[in-house]
């Protein structure tokens, strides 16, 4: 045998390498073990909350101090975190980095993407412990919680009026500063919320969005999607008050505000505040005069499309609401209401003083209060009333003023009751019935000398 030695086999040196390196990869793998067993949570003493990580610990711990060391340099909004902060800056930048898979919609956060994710999956994995209803955002499920508990803890500074939504009083407290912080960029033209900006109408007039299914074009292609949800019956807005649900983020909108009473459209004229833009525009003509819709056969004029739609079937003779107990048939809506209440005797509006029931607000409207007291006087004769409304409708007597317009004839008078009893003369309604004989009368007036015929 040589005195230098053999080198060893192949294998031999082969097999010395795997050991050598399963050893290092066991030496590690107890390392990093060893490391993660050492390792202590990051804890907040506070809360008794853990994290990852100390920056997290950190982050999280300014919420207890409310320490906000994070400036928005463009608009000054502190906030607790980096994170914070560079989500709000995208609202100044427009940049939405987070795109939704499923329909090509971007976002300007994570979160914000995760939730929109949910109306693709159908997923609520927050659950309501007392009612069982399940909700795709925690928020939706505080707030819809302080149904069951009647919790109103956002409160209005101005009028005290308290609601149970955040947003709902900053959209509420818009109707006390008349503040419109949502400004078109092309025209200047400003507006109380996002949502109306984004329905504001575009300048360019292009229309480039055509709808698949019935053609009709669209100038940016949020509008389209809004408008295939009629053909698909897709309701994905939902009140998280009711639980009613919508096409549109706009009709949305205008239902949250019968939950929160909101009235942001204010007449400039009279200072009259409505729920709805339409609803102001239509009041308006009450006091320019204007009426934009006129009948094509004999020329009459209407403030309203759904007047002129009543008056139209005076000349076709339709008539499509039928009463089911009777089979009397009107051409508008409200007016078998109205008669409707002749069949059940349905009194749904109670005066909280002394009980009396009535057929309509007007008729408790005008109901006499009980005090006695007149405290509003007419400057032109010195008459005295107990109600502001009722000294209202006497001033029409010395201006001539006629503001309530019957919508199926156009006759026009000076106070809501006055128009009511016509009305009948339309809806064949009578509501005043003798008691001694069953016969029915349109007036009051006519059923006191009717039963004379039976006291004599």
């Amino acid at each position: 045998m040589d005195s230098k030695g053999t080198s060893p086999p192949a294998s031999n040196v082969a097999s010395g390498i795997l050991v050598d390196q399963y050893s290092r990869q066991v030496a590690s793998n107890l390392g990093r073990d060893l490391l993660k067993q050492c390792q202590e949570p990051f804890v907040c003493m506070t809360c008794g909350k853990d994290f990852t990580s100390q920056s997290d610990l950190c982050d999280h711990e300014r919420l207890h101090m409310d320490e906000k060391p994070f400036l928005c340099e463009t608009c000054g909004e502190v906030f607790t975190s980096q994170s914070d902060l560079s989500a709000h800056e995208r609202v100044h930048t427009g940049e939405k980095p987070f795109v939704c898979e499923t329909c090509g919609e971007a976002f300007s956060s994570r979160g914000t993407l995760q939730r929109h994710e949910r109306i693709h999956t159908g997923e609520k994995p927050f659950v309501c412990e007392t009612c069982g209803q399940a909700f795709s955002q925690r928020s939706t499920l505080y707030d819809h919680e302080r149904l069951h508990t009647g919790e109103r803890p956002f409160i209005c500074e101005t009028c005290g009026e308290a609601f149970a939504r955040q947003t709902h009083l900053k959209r509420h407290g818009r109707v006390h500063t008349r503040e419109k912080p949502f400004v078109c960029k092309t025209c200047g033209q400003a507006f109380t919320s996002q949502t109306h900006l984004n329905i504001h109408k575009v300048h360019t007039g292009e229309k480039l969005f055509i709808c698949e299914t019935c053609d009709k074009a669209f100038a940016r292609q949020c509008d389209l999607k809004q408008h295939n949800r009629i053909h698909t019956g897709e309701k994905p807005f939902v009140c998280e008050t009711c639980g009613k649900a919508f096409g549109r983020p706009f009709d949305l909108q205008q239902h949250d505000r019968s939950h929160t009473g909101e009235k942001p459209f204010v007449c400039e004229t009279c200072g009259k505040a409505f729920a709805r833009q339409c609803d102001l525009q239509q009041h308006n003509r009450i006091h320019t005069g204007e009426k934009p819709f006129v009948c094509e056969t004999c020329g009459k004029a209407f403030t309203q499309h759904s007047n002129l739609s009543s008056h139209v079937m005076l000349h076709t003779g339709e008539k499509r609401f039928v009463c089911k107990t009777c089979g009397k048939a009107f051409a508008r809506r409200s007016n078998l209401n109205r008669h409707e209440k002749v069949h059940t005797g349905e009194k749904t509006f109670v005066c909280e003083t002394c009980g009396q029931n009535f057929t309509s607000q007007i008729h408790l409207d005008i109901h006499k209060v009980h005090t006695g007291e007149k405290l509003f006087i007419c400057e032109t004769c010195d008459k005295a009333f107990a109600l502001q409304s009722d000294l209202q409708q006497h001033s029409r007597v010395h201006i001539g003023e006629k503001l309530f317009v019957c919508e199926t004839c156009g006759k026009a008078f000076g106070r809501p009751c006055d128009l009511q009893r016509h009305d009948r003369v339309h809806t064949g309604e009578k509501p005043f019935v003798c008691d001694t004989c069953g016969k029915a009368f349109a007036l009051r007036s006519y059923l006191n000398k009717h039963q004379r015929v039976h006291t004599g």
